[in-house]
């Protein structure tokens, strides 16, 4: 059975966000007397768009809440709009650019799946899969730690990782895996034309099925003690490589 989708975003800028992409938004509480800095220029922005705006006191905000640092505001709104895989390539497609995609085979962690959707938005990448078993999906810990990068980016949840990353190869993308244990930098890798990256869970890695398709795999150097990174921060290394690759072609 799939978890439920948490339909609340909360932050500020995230909320701010929210309401500047234009997405559908039921309804924003704020807490009763918050009419300072920029929760007045959400209520503005939020009446502009005749969105329901409802007060409420300090302890029925924080029972609402599911982050901590909510800073007095919580939109509520229709479950996460997953795309397609063939969403996420006609975009692509639109923006006349090739296919920049990123798989991840698992992340867990909601903090390192927002920070990658974040970096992924900031690089230019057109969409991200990931799995809809045993992985984070979007959510309101997701969508803050985006920075509201969410709202941007086009996720599609898959079902199974392989038959995803066949059906990209079948749209004429290249697959590149990231393993510590791989014998090529990824720095000294072509990372030009339509690509996907796929990075693996933070404990695992990659598994060896999705590993088998990839068509080449690149590893991170590593020179201290400790011998990986975090699945966010190897993410942001390797999808910059591939940007600044593409911007010199």
């Amino acid at each position: 059975m799939e978890e439920n989708y948490q339909d609340q975003i909360e932050g500020r800028n995230s909320v701010l966000e929210l309401i500047e992409s234009g997405k559908a938004i039921n309804k924003i509480f704020v807490t009763k007397g918050e009419k300072h800095g920029s929760i007045n220029q959400i209520i503005a922005k939020a009446k502009e768009r005749k969105i329901i705006i409802v007060e409420k006191d300090k302890r029925q905000m924080q029972e609402m809440a599911k982050t901590e640092n909510y800073q007095g505001v919580i939109a509520i709104v229709p479950p996460f709009d997953y795309s397609s895989i063939d969403g996420i390539l006609e975009y692509s497609k639109q923006k006349n650019e090739d296919a920049f995609v990123l798989v991840l085979d698992g992340i867990e962690d909601p903090h390192n799946l927002g920070s990658i959707i974040r970096t992924a938005e900031t690089a230019g990448v057109h969409g991200i899969i990931i799995p809809k078993r045993r992985a984070a999906a979007v959510n309101s810990t997701v969508n803050k730690v985006s920075a509201g990068a969410t709202q941007y980016m086009k996720i599609a949840r898959v079902t199974n990782i392989t038959e995803a990353i066949n059906e990209l190869k079948e749209n004429g993308l290249w697959i590149c895996g990231t393993d510590g244990a791989a014998t090529q930098n990824y720095d000294k890798q072509d990372l030009k034309g339509p690509l996907a990256i796929v990075i693996g869970s933070e404990g695992q890695g990659i598994g060896e099925k999705v590993k088998k398709n990839c068509d080449f795999l690149v590893k991170i150097p590593m020179k201290g003690k400790i011998t990986s990174l975090n699945a966010s921060v190897s993410a942001g290394i390797i999808m910059y490589e591939a940007v600044k690759q593409r911007e010199n072609k």
